[in-house]
């Protein structure tokens, strides 16, 4: 395994949309093994393989305390979004920034797992927002997108003076 770099905002790499797997093989596990590990080495909860240059629709999670519940997700899909939750939410892939956003408070999801079998699942509280939050950069959003205009220009701001400084970036 090996611990991957995690593209940071603004990479115009982070925008970009994932394409479905074709098929589940050596290569797609151990890239999911190697997000896996880049996930927890960065004391995350979630990675999209966007974050990591792969446009693939591939994300991994993992929402216990002792990182022993590792899920992947293959071609997810969010077929039902009911009520609404606001919760904090942070990103790798723009550290040190937590902000409010508004999610579905449950989703059912189906996804194939890495045997490429069909799972679907009922989600709720924060592993239905880490979903929410992952298929996003499947997409090529970011939590940010949710934000005032004005908090976005502030936090591209400071990714640009970061970036600058070789702090951030």
């Amino acid at each position: 395994m090996a611990l991957l770099p995690i593209l940071t905002y603004p990479d115009p790499a982070l925008r970009h949309r994932a394409r479905p797997v074709d098929s589940i093989d050596h290569a797609l596990r151990q890239l999911a093994a190697d997000m896996a590990q880049t996930m927890y080495a960065a004391k995350g909860i979630g990675l999209a393989a966007t974050q990591v240059g792969e446009a693939r629709r591939l994300l991994v999670m993992d929402l216990s305390a002792e990182g022993d519940a590792l899920q992947v997700m293959v071609n997810p899909q969010i077929l039902v979004r009911d009520g609404s939750q606001i919760s904090e939410e942070g990103c790798l892939s723009v550290p040190e920034v937590f902000e409010t956003v508004e999610r579905a408070e449950r989703i059912t999801v189906r996804f194939l797992d890495l045997d490429g079998e069909i799972q679907q699942l009922d989600l709720d509280g924060l592993l239905a927002v880490c979903v929410q939050h992952e298929i996003d950069h499947l997409d090529g959003k970011l939590f940010v997108d949710y934000l005032s205009r004005l908090k976005q220009d502030r936090l591209r701001k400071k990714a640009d003076k970061r970036g600058r400084e070789g702090t951030w970036l």
